[in-house]
Order: structure tokens, then C-alpha cells, then sequence
């Protein structure tokens, strides 16, 4: 991949992304290796990478094998890999004896943070203020502020674009009864997504409450667990739903992460897609089972000497309000939803694993508002090359990452389907075939017609179009 030069700036790039998270860096170091080059250029505003600081656990591993790297999935000779990454650290042979199938997040962290280091192209600390479509020069206008490493700033600035990406991925979500409380300085409520660098003051609290029963929670919680005296643990963890539920893992429910479900997906009618993602919380809001079993385990071996640990697992609890009791502490408002019933529950630390939301693409694609095609519920339409569905007097393309969970599924923010997508957008993006990608990815046929979709490969025998049964 290559810049252009610097007295060349007006010329448009071939594609300029907004946002280096792993997505976006996946797509960069794909473009990298498209024969010919491609002039690419992306910007982030922090600094540096980073992927979910605060949640880098000691021990705390990937819910996904190593293999969804950025880019093995379709190019597993990629320099950007991470078997690369650790041959590049002499660390080839001890990976080999660990037997890790799944990396620790740490590891996968530190890899990302090798490959933003060394590809070209990557402008850290630049944030990206507005994206337009300049129609008499036929091409995206992309205004940014570049900020000093104080996030102060140093110059402002304008790319060109061709074709745009936006990887600007997701942020944290607070409950509405508990923002005011996250806001306030004095008032240990925090996200999961900012638990490390709050942890010490977490722990000195007296009585802490996890909110939250997908992974995040579960981790919070047994770091926590961990690192409180025995019989003074002085912990609530609480969760909406039923049961602290494990997550979906067997081979052919993990199918529902694979391009063909993606494909199928995209194939529905709105309706029918809309009522499908609540189903499918399990896939990616569950727990996973090595995390539960380490749960049990530290728990069981509190009762030792005949005592329970001061821990409270309370699944079906919502929260209804909150405020302060007092200078610091905390008052939760609570109902049980099968019971019916509410009480309050006093506290001195919340840490909120309540999860993520879309980033609104309004205010950023507030330009191309005149240009955008929405679905009923006023959503971007998104095709299934991930583009945006724009007039057609735009001719260039916007493309998106992480932000089509409402046209391609759960699958969208998973780290297993990023080189996919990203070698997706980069066919698309030329014309051509960069990189050839399978025609079939699954065992599973998602809906009765996937043999015209796999028409290259022998259909499944047994299955009878409606239409011959008699």
C-alpha cells in the first residue's frame, strides 16, 4: 500500500478509512499486498492502537482461535499474520509447545499493535471531523483535526478520497438510570471497557456490584472474586437475564459466524431480520464455559471450611434508578422479573459490563445525508459488499465495518469474519480478485435455496424444492 507523495496531496486516494481498530487495520493490511498497489490511507484519532484496554485480564483469552488474525483466513502466507508476528519475536517455538488454540488478549493486542507499527499508510492522531461528496470533482472530501499526543490541536486538515471505509467501531453503553453516576468524578461507576485503569480504587471500595451477565461481567467478576479475602468478599454481581448462560460453542451453532450465514442474512426481508438479531443473544452475550467453570471453582473452594463466600449471583434483576446515598455511595433500585418484586441495594463500587453500541454515523455523514438510502426504521441500507446504499450521482463508495449488524447479523462485530469482509470490500473495491474467496464456508444450508448460492458445489442429497412434492 502506498501514500502519496506529499506535494500530491489534492490527488484523491484510491480509498481513505476512518478508524484503526482491528477491522480497519485488517483491511489495511490486506490492501497492502493487492498487486499494483493501492493508494490507501486511514486515520485514528488516539495516538496509537489500543483494543480494549481495559479489559486485558491477566489470563483472559479470545473467544475466537488465533487464526482469525487480520488476515490468515484468506491470505494465510500474508506477512501481517500472527504466526509472522511471533517468527518476527523468535516466539514461533514456545507458541508451538504451548498448544494455545485461543491467544491471551494481551497477545493479541501487542500483534495488532506490531502490524499498526510497521504498515504505511496509518496516520495516528488525526481525527476525522466530516466526510462529503464533492460532485464536480467526483470524489469524498475528508476533513480531519490532527492532535498533538495531549489531544490538543496542531493542524487541521482535508484527504481525497475515491472510496471510503469507516471502521469507527462502538462505545461503551451506560444504562440510562446510571449515567449521571458514571459522570461524576466522586462516584466509582465505571464501564467495564475502563475496569484496569479504575481496578485499585474498585478494590479499596468496601462493597462492589458487577452489572452485566455476558463475558465482560463474568470476567469482572472473577477478577474481583480473586483478589477479596476470604469470607469478605462483599460482592453482588447482577444480570437481566434468567441465568448467567453459557455461550453458543458447538461446531455447527459457531456456523452462524461464517460468510454463508452472512450471506443468507443479508437475504432476508427487514421484518424478518429485525425479530432474528434478539434471538440470537446467545451467540455473542453469553459466557464463555471455561469462565463459568473458574467462577464455581474459586467459589467451591471458599467454602473450605464450611462458610459461603459473601458473594450474590442474582440473574433476572433489573435496575431500575440509582442515586447517591451520601457523599460516595451508591443506592440501585431493583426488580426481580419473575418475582415481581423490587428492592434497593446499597453499594459502594458499580462496575457496569453493560456492553457496546453502534457509533451514530450521523453527525460524521452528516454531508452525504442528501445522498443516503435508509431502511423504515431509518438505518443506513447496506448491500451485501458493505457499501452504503448511496444515489447513484455518487460514484464513489462508502463502505462499513461494524456498523451492518441490522443487514449481515451477529457476525458483525466478530474478529472471525474481519479478513473476510476485508477482502470483500478490497474485491469490490477494484474491480477485480485480489483475493479469491471460497464459494462454500458452511455445512450448514441456511434457507432452501442455498444450492443456487453453492451452485459450483454438489448440493446436499434429500432436499426437494416444494414445488416436485406431491
Amino acid at each position: 500500500m502506498t501514500d502519496l507523495p506529499a506535494d500530491d496531496h489534492h490527488r484523491p486516494h484510491d480509498l481513505v478509512g476512518i478508524g484503526i481498530g482491528p477491522f480497519n487495520l485488517s483491511l489495511a493490511a490486506l490492501a497492502d499486498g493487492v498487486h499494483g498497489g493501492l493508494a490507501a490511507t486511514f486515520y485514528e484519532q488516539r495516538p496509537a492502537f489500543h483494543w480494549h484496554p481495559g479489559l486485558l485480564l491477566d489470563g483472559a483469552t479470545l473467544q475466537v482461535p488465533f487464526l482469525a488474525d487480520l488476515v490468515t483466513l484468506v491470505d494465510p502466507a500474508s506477512p501481517w499474520s500472527f504466526l509472522s508476528y511471533l517468527r518476527s519475536r523468535e516466539r514461533l517455538y514456545p507458541f508451538y509447545f504451548a498448544e494455545r488454540f485461543h491467544i491471551e488478549r494481551a497477545e493479541y493486542d501487542a500483534y495488532c499493535r506490531w502490524v499498526s507499527e510497521q504498515l504505511p499508510g496509518l496516520h495516528f492522531g488525526h481525527q476525522v471531523d466530516a466526510v462529503r461528496w464533492n460532485a464536480e470533482r467526483a470524489f469524498f472530501e475528508v476533513d480531519f483535526t490532527q492532535l498533538d499526543h495531549d489531544g490538543e490541536i496542531e493542524a487541521l486538515g482535508r484527504a481525497y478520497a475515491r472510496n471510503v471505509v469507516l471502521g469507527i467501531g462502538t462505545e461503551p453503553y451506560v444504562p440510562e438510570p446510571l449515567k449521571l453516576l458514571a459522570e461524576a468524578p466522586t462516584v466509582p461507576v465505571v464501564h467495564s471497557a475502563d475496569y484496569l485503569a479504575h481496578r485499585e480504587r474498585i478494590l479499596d471500595a468496601e462493597h462492589i456490584t458487577v452489572v452485566g451477565s455476558g463475558q465482560s461481567g463474568a470476567e469482572v467478576f472473577l477478577d474481583l472474586l480473586r483478589a477479596r479475602p476470604t469470607g469478605a468478599e462483599k460482592l453482588h454481581w447482577l444480570a437481566r437475564t434468567e441465568a448467567f448462560t453459557p455461550m453458543e460453542y458447538s461446531k455447527l451453532g459457531l456456523e452462524q459466524f461464517t460468510p454463508d450465514y452472512t450471506r443468507y442474512f443479508h437475504s432476508l426481508s427487514e421484518e424478518v431480520r429485525d425479530e432474528l438479531v434478539p434471538r440470537q443473544w446467545q451467540l455473542h452475550k453469553g459466557i464463555d464455559a471455561d469462565t463459568i467453570a473458574a467462577i464455581h471453582d474459586e467459589l467451591y473452594r471458599r467454602t473450605l471450611h464450611g462458610a459461603w463466600p459473601d458473594a450474590v449471583l442474582a440473574p433476572g434483576v433489573l435496575v431500575r434508578t440509582a442515586g447517591r446515598v451520601g457523599a460516595t455511595r451508591i443506592e440501585l433500585h431493583l426488580e426481580h422479573v419473575q418475582q415481581a418484586d423490587r428492592f434497593r441495594l446499597t453499594t459502594d463500587a458499580v462496575v457496569l459490563a453493560t456492553g457496546y453500541r453502534e457509533r451514530p454515523l450521523g453527525q460524521l455523514l452528516a454531508g452525504l445525508d442528501p445522498h443516503m438510502r435508509l431502511d423504515t426504521s431509518e438505518r443506513p441500507r447496506i448491500d451485501d459488499h458493505y457499501r452504503l446504499v448511496l444515489d447513484p450521482c455518487v460514484t464513489g463508495s462508502v463502505y462499513v465495518q461494524n456498523a451492518e449488524r441490522h443487514t449481515h447479523g451477529v457476525g458483525a462485530p466478530d474478529l472471525g469474519l474481519a479478513a473476510w469482509r476485508s477482502a470483500t470490500i478490497l474485491n469490490s473495491l477494484t474491480g477485480t480478485e485480489p483475493y479469491p474467496l471460497p464459494r462454500r464456508t458452511a455445512f450448514t444450508s441456511f434457507g432452501l435455496d442455498g444450492r443456487e448460492r453453492h451452485r459450483k458445489v454438489p448440493a446436499p442429497r434429500g432436499l426437494v424444492p416444494l414445488s416436485e412434492v406431491r
